[in-house]
């Protein structure tokens, strides 16, 4: 059993917007602190969107800030990533992350792949005219 499925992605027109669901299966997503992270072809992965337990801290990489917006729907067991004005350096593959404990430096430790312990297999996104 797959513990973190992405669905959502897809081609889409510069301008467009995709919604990306990250569901999780065999754990309570409410308990766990969410990223999403993105991987371009030639590039290292990135963190780009973090929403912590209890949602009282959310942060973004600059690059997407204003554009992107990670939420919770705790009664599908979902988290989301609402992407808007997409740009073709958007394109990449898009994986969502779970983790129990964050522990201090919130702020900086989410970009941090190695303290989440569930990941998505990733969803393909593309911006392409």
């Amino acid at each position: 059993q797959v513990p973190l499925v992405e669905t959502g992605g897809g081609l889409v027109q510069p301008g467009g917007s995709l919604r990306l669901s990250c569901t999780a299966s065999g754990f309570t997503l409410r308990n766990y602190a969410i990223a999403w992270f993105r991987k371009a072809p030639g590039k290292e992965r990135e963190g780009i969107s973090f929403i912590s337990i209890g949602d009282g801290q959310i942060y973004y990489t600059d690059f997407v800030k204003g554009r992107f917006t990670i939420s919770r729907d705790n009664a599908k067991n979902t988290a989301v990533l609402q992407m808007n004005s997409l740009k073709p350096e958007d394109t990449a593959v898009y994986y969502c992350a779970a983790a129990g404990v964050v522990g201090s430096g919130t702020s900086w430790i989410w970009r941090d792949s190695s303290i989440y312990e569930y990941w998505g297999q990733g969803t393909q996104v593309t911006v392409s005219s």
